[in-house]
């Protein structure tokens, strides 16, 4: 029998991560025996109090099973944690050295959205790729440069350390698993049953790019502020570094260090952007769009822009702007 722990942190907490995961996951065996298999799963919310408020109280979890009393699990699964992060890990510090020793005796650990973040507070994820919601890409770079973070990925998995993106892509994580632990058949009936998008890879098609500007570089700032107004004209480096009167490496090791992007890059992501909004809510044809951010070079544009959202110029409008037609 697998024993899954869903985890039921003190503070503020993802009820979807915990409702939901419960319910897929305590489902399986009946999945299971649609199949003409035995049942595999034990499934327990484990928590540090016998009861968790949430929402101002107006909802209170009872967890199944205090965590000081679980000697033996085989997957932690960590739902996110809202609000400040380094308060959220130290009210749940108790939660920490449980986490390690199971892991240490063989279980696997999975975190939900922002719970890459408690994850990261136990160490396990350190040298790891780690995904978590994109918006709070920069803050977890930030308390965790030891993490190897991938903004686009939905799914990340490394020595028994799984971790998803932002928000319901937990859901294609929970698929994931189960494929892992049930197998392929099992993963499918579980999709199909809760309609969830199985085998998605990326949330490069969700990703706002609002750029990185929870930094003290006054210079930079400024430069950032000239490129987002100015970003359908040619830009160079030697420019923003005249106008900032720095000098051309420093500014560029400056530009690096403040936003986590090169020059040249930010400058791409703030044309990509333009370009989505304009794929959003208007009629024109690719190449106008493409015209009008800056770009001349269609074929680079086309390339560039796949790389960040995952998806071509005519797939991303198709997507998110219903009112055009294919041209």
């Amino acid at each position: 029998m697998i024993h899954i722990s869903i985890l039921v942190p003190l503070g503020h907490t993802s009820l979807v991560n915990i409702e939901g995961s419960y319910q897929i996951l305590s489902e399986l065996n009946n999945f299971l025996a649609e199949k003409g298999r035995e049942p595999m799963f034990e499934v327990q919310l484990v928590g540090l109090a016998p009861e968790v408020s949430q929402r101002n109280r107006l909802f209170t979890i009872s967890p199944e099973v205090l965590a000081a009393d679980v000697k033996k699990t085989d997957l932690i699964i960590i739902p996110s944690l809202h609000g400040d992060q380094q308060k959220a890990a130290a009210l749940n510090q108790e939660f920490i050295p449980w986490i390690q020793q199971q892991y240490q005796q063989g279980a696997a650990v999975a975190s939900l959205c922002l719970g890459a973040f408690f994850l990261a507070a136990t160490g396990l994820l350190e040298g790891k790729p780690c995904a978590t919601h994109w918006k709070m890409a920069p803050a977890f770079r930030e308390m965790f440069p030891g993490v190897h973070l991938m903004d686009d990925k939905i799914i990340t998995e490394e020595g028994r350390i799984f971790t998803s993106g932002g928000a319901y892509s937990y859901l294609n994580l929970l698929v994931y698993l189960v494929e892992k632990y049930a197998g392929r058949d099992i993963a499918i009936l579980t999709a199909k049953s809760y309609a969830i998008d199985i085998d998605r890879q990326s949330q490069s098609p969700f990703i706002i790019f609002e750029g990185q500007k929870a930094h003290l570089d006054e210079p930079i700032r400024k430069a950032q502020e000239f490129i987002e107004a100015s970003y359908q004209d040619k830009i160079t480096v030697d420019q923003l570094s005249d106008m900032t009167a720095i000098g051309r490496r420093t500014f560029e090791r400056r530009f690096k260090k403040s936003t986590g992007n090169t020059v040249v890059e930010y400058i791409q992501r703030i044309k990509i952007e333009a370009a989505k909004r304009d794929f959003e809510t208007s009629t024109k044809n690719i190449n106008e769009v493409i015209y009008d951010v800056g770009y001349v070079d269609t074929k680079a544009f086309r390339t560039v822009f796949k790389k960040v959202t995952g998806l071509t110029p005519l797939e991303y409008r198709n997507k998110y702007n219903k009112q055009t037609i294919n041209l």
